[in-house]
């Protein structure tokens, strides 16, 4: 039985990576989908918020000289491509999927609007929103809270490659403490830890939406996140 009714899922763009160094991984991004499929068999209804740093990152580009507002602008055409790519392996496994966008291209995904992906959720289908928030200078880590609050999702799963917070990265110092709990206080104040950024962190803080951090690579984990299973680090 699922502990929640609606969640948003935060996938990086580095995620759609899986062992490649650059672009899409086709096999990765299928098992994602059957584990995303599993979750979504439980109960719950699943929107997803993809990022775009696999194919190309504004921020980036933007220290080589490339003017901040259209790299961002390439950074958001970058998510609807790994959207299209995701919501072809979901259907793949027999799930209906919906892309909505918020920067219009009508012939690949459904522009966004609030009420028709409610709609979409309520259905039962996976609902992917692309083209972050249609605006450059914010990240998609903000637009997942500003989708989660618009859309009533009670919860913002974020999968990661670890599992959970630490206080340090636990790849390079061995002595790094896993966190069980946190607030989003804590959260922002604390430069080390990064879970999503502050602007985010302060939409979640003042409309009291938790964020789970979960290691999204080991199997099952998706919908034990979504049943309410002891996982990660939750920030409340």
């Amino acid at each position: 039985m699922p502990k929640y009714k609606r969640v948003l899922l935060k996938l990086s763009g580095e995620t759609f990576l899986g062992r490649r160094q650059h672009g899409i991984d086709p096999e990765f991004t299928q098992w994602l989908a059957r584990e995303i499929v599993k979750a979504a068999k439980s109960g719950t209804q699943i929107a997803i918020i993809v990022g775009g740093g696999n194919i190309f990152r504004g921020t980036a580009a933007a220290e080589h000289g490339l003017e901040r507002t259209v790299g961002d602008y390439i950074g958001m055409l970058a998510t609807i491509m790994n959207s299209l790519a995701l919501q072809a392996a979901l259907e793949k496994e027999n799930q209906h999927a919906r892309v909505l966008s918020a920067i219009e291209i009508k012939d690949v995904a459904e522009p966004y609007i609030r009420r028709r992906a409610i709609r979409h959720l309520e259905k039962g289908r996976v609902v992917i929103f692309a083209g972050g928030t249609g605006n450059p200078y914010f990240t998609t880590d903000t637009a997942a809270a500003l989708r989660a609050l618009e859309t009533e999702c009670v919860i913002i799963l974020k999968g990661t490659k670890v599992d959970g917070v630490y206080t340090k990265d636990p790849h390079k110092f061995k002595d790094a403490k896993k966190l069980e709990h946190l607030s989003l206080k804590e959260a922002i104040t604390d430069k080390q830890i990064g879970v999503l950024d502050n602007s985010a962190l302060s939409l979640c803080m003042d409309h009291k939406i938790p964020i789970l951090v979960f290691n999204l690579n080991k199997e099952g984990n998706i919908e034990k996140a979504v049943s309410g299973e002891k996982l990660g680090t939750l920030i409340s």
